[in-house]
């Protein structure tokens, strides 16, 4: 019987349980490695736009808020921040369950869409009142797109590597971070010679509109990710939930071929998946709320994302703004975020080769070992810009260390059938938290000295990591055994 449900002979009729087993024997990574880059590509563009404020934000508020002043930014930060981020919150929680019932290719490219057209008014905008609508915009497109792309990837990847495979698509956020930073340094920062600033940026008088340029380049990357996302495959655990058991049948035939050429395939064993098989109720909230197991998931990974949040966007959003107002000089503040994303870059591609050696749960108290000795790095640096830099390299690499194997713990935590619905509310949600962290954390750092700065913002982050060791073990185990 085993046989008979190899790749070269499977019966015209496939059930569901019989699909999923032979995309659980799956042990490479069965699409066209393209794709990788095209997800990807969505991540870039996201992370881009969250950690393009952080050097720009100073230029567009001396721009288009009458009063500001680069000591000054950081009172107005906040205010498009929250909205971004209440965006995302309102996308997430809105457009993401749409995802479990019309499927996950066709909303990652409207979700895709919807966030270019924000970035792209994020332009254009004539006065500070425009600007932070485009950038709520923006954020209802960023936090569906989110919740729907690490769905995508957990259904995807391989059991064994499903935390490495987002790992090495969250690289892309990586670059994305470190393209936007360095963008806003060069683009909206006046030329200054290094270490103190780029001595070729390019802001000043004749071109003080960088900001505008920095959207705009936001834009064009969405409109690309939209194009490229046409060539990407259902996700044949979605299909099978909807009955369409011979769209299912044909997308893992495809994968189970690229397999094949990476060596003979295992058989397939299936188990009792008849979970995976239902289809998503009407409302897709009504799966999980109703389920106690789910209820209590939801509960924890909310409170995780949430405390943890506040930590990634005090620094992800308005590290610049808080060197700044503690008293670094702008270019110079802006020169040591700008380097501290070389951090970020490093901890994801070193985590695409470690980070299944670990529990997911466990990633999260070394990111903030990781931070804290960044804070205390930074704080000991005082005017030596050389070691603040290496402390702000650690800071970037730790608040960002343990993002994504709590994206695979998250997506692996929920049934196929309201996955992406599950990932948004948790996530999504949990945003809020980064709100919290901007808008009441940032404006009483002045008061204090950079150790006590730092460390407020860091503590969070232990915090979260205490609360995630309540999670399921879900490291190479089958995904709708996790979550029947």
């Amino acid at each position: 019987m085993a046989a008979s449900m190899d790749a070269g002979s499977v019966s015209a009729a496939p059930t569901g349980p019989q699909i999923i087993a032979r995309l659980e024997r799956l042990e490479v990574w069965s699409l066209s490695y393209l794709f990788i880059g095209i997800i990807g590509l969505g991540f870039l563009f996201t992370f881009y736009d969250i950690f393009d404020i952080n050097v720009s934000f100073i230029q567009t508020c001396v721009q288009l808020n009458k009063g500001c002043t680069p000591e000054t930014a950081l009172g107005a930060l906040p205010l498009p921040v929250l909205l971004n981020l209440a965006g995302y919150v309102l996308g997430t929680l809105v457009l993401s369950p749409i995802a479990d019932r019309i499927g996950r290719r066709n909303m990652l490219m409207v979700t895709m869409l919807l966030t270019g057209l924000g970035s792209l008014y994020n332009a254009f905008v004539g006065d500070y009142a425009n600007f932070n609508i485009a950038r709520t915009i923006t954020g209802i497109g960023i936090g569906a797109d989110l919740a729907i792309v690490n769905t995508y990837i957990n259904e995807m990847a391989p059991r064994h590597a499903r935390a490495r495979f987002t790992t090495i698509i969250f690289i892309m956020s990586a670059l994305g971070a470190f393209v936007g930073i360095w963008l806003g340094l060069i683009l909206t920062t006046p030329a200054t010679p290094w270490p103190l600033g780029l001595p070729f940026a390019v802001a000043g008088p004749g071109f003080e509109t960088g900001w505008r340029w920095m959207y705009g380049v936001g834009a064009i990357l969405a409109v690309v990710a939209v194009l490229l996302r046409f060539e990407l495959p259902e996700s044949p655990r979605w299909l099978i939930g909807q009955g369409r058991f011979a769209e299912a049948d044909s997308v893992v035939k495809d994968m189970e071929a690229r397999a094949a050429q990476h060596g003979p395939l295992a058989e397939p064993v299936v188990t009792d998946v008849h979970g995976a098989t239902r289809p998503p109720s009407p409302v897709p909230y009504r799966d999980l709320f109703t389920n106690p197991l789910y209820v209590k998931r939801m509960v924890l990974l909310f409170f995780v994302w949430f405390i943890g949040y506040i930590t990634v966007y005090a620094f992800a959003a308005g590290f610049t703004v808080v060197l700044a107002a503690l008293h670094y000089p702008p270019p110079e503040a802006g020169v040591i975020a700008a380097v501290g994303t070389l951090g970020f870059v490093a901890e994801a591609a070193v985590m695409s080769v470690i980070v299944e050696r670990l529990e997911r749960r466990y990633w999260l108290p070394v990111g903030a070992v990781v931070t804290l000795i960044g804070s205390l790095v930074v704080a000991a640096a005082g005017t030596n810009v050389g070691i603040a830099m290496i402390g702000s390299i650690l800071i970037f690499a730790g608040f960002n260390l343990w993002v994504s194997p709590t994206y695979a713990l998250t997506a692996e935590s929920f049934p196929t059938r309201a996955r992406t619905t599950g990932f948004a509310i948790v996530d999504g949600a949990g945003h809020i938290g980064g709100g919290i962290g901007v808008m009441v954390i940032t404006p009483i750092l002045p008061m204090l000295p950079v150790i006590g700065a730092l460390g407020l913002i860091s503590v969070f982050l232990v915090i979260a990591a205490v609360l995630v060791q309540f999670t399921p073990h879900t490291r190479n185990r089958h995904l709708d055994h996790i979550s029947p």
